[in-house]
């Protein structure tokens, strides 16, 4: 099957409502416009596919709801007479092409740019996401080791930074991660460790997202610390007030977040 089989669209009708009551759709205005045409209601009727009775009850529906009669009778002539519409169902059927077509348009320019809308859709739909966890990251899978018992994977987010994520084998079975697929990563506050000066020091702990620090707020016992990373993103911990003391945070200084891969809980958009 071709690509563009597969592709997304939007189909949309519009129709008039007087009162709350449907007055007509595309279906009872080309009724309308094929009697302009035929001059006869049996002739519309079969023209657009209506029986002659469900005709005469959709025109019978229209002239209650528009208040005034939207055909007229033509009498004699050498065809014995007829029907046509009078100047207010002229008038609607006219009216009904300019905003159909209208719609048509705005249809179509949501159409295209409905890839943009299932985007946004899924924001929404993570954002809307419950969680204890303070920290957050939406990415996608890049790399996948598998081990005996473990499997590790890494998660792109946005700004081009990294996080591994340890996880077992079922877990990883279960969600059923692939490469190139979306995830999300959650990471607890109490689980990032703070450094503002790496030095030479290294670390055990396999993630280390680093940024500016943006808000530190300061408790009784501990300080909450939030740390802008590139891109846009952020990250938050919560580390004890007296090693917020000892590193002397302040807004606008470079910090590190350490966190460990198994203190990563991996997911997937439903």
């Amino acid at each position: 099957m071709k690509p563009e089989e597969h592709a997304m669209a939007l189909q949309g009708n519009v129709w008039l409502t007087v009162g709350g009551q449907k007055l007509g759709g595309q279906d009872r205005m080309a009724l309308l416009a094929a009697i302009a045409e035929q001059g006869s209601i049996t002739a519309a009727a079969k023209a657009v596919g209506m029986s002659y009775k469900g005709a005469w009850d959709a025109i019978e529906a229209m002239n209650n709801l528009a208040g005034e009669p939207l055909l007229e009778r033509v009498a004699g002539g050498k065809g014995g007479g007829g029907t046509r519409l009078t100047a207010r169902g002229a008038q609607l059927v006219e009216n009904f092409r300019k905003i159909d077509a209208e719609h048509r348009k705005f249809v179509a320019h949501l159409s295209s740019q409905s890839h943009a809308l299932a985007d946004d859709f899924l924001l929404i739909q993570r954002m809307k996401m419950k969680t204890s966890a303070r920290n957050q990251f939406s990415g996608t899978v890049v790399a996948l080791k598998q081990g005996a018992v473990n499997d590790e994977v890494a998660l792109e987010i946005v700004g081009g930074q990294y996080i591994i994520a340890t996880i077992t084998r079922d877990s990883s079975d279960s969600l059923g991660l692939a490469i190139g697929d979306e995830a999300f990563a959650l990471v607890k506050a109490s689980s990032v460790i703070v450094v503002t000066e790496m030095g030479g020091a290294k670390f055990s702990a396999r993630n280390r997202l680093t940024g500016r620090v943006t808000r530190v707020q300061v408790g009784a016992v501990n300080t909450e610390v939030s740390i802008e990373l590139p891109g846009g993103g952020a990250i938050a911990a919560m580390v004890t007030r007296d090693s917020g003391e000892t590193l002397a945070l302040e807004v606008g200084m470079e910090a590190s977040a350490i966190f460990k891969a198994s203190s990563v809980i991996l997911g997937t958009p439903a």
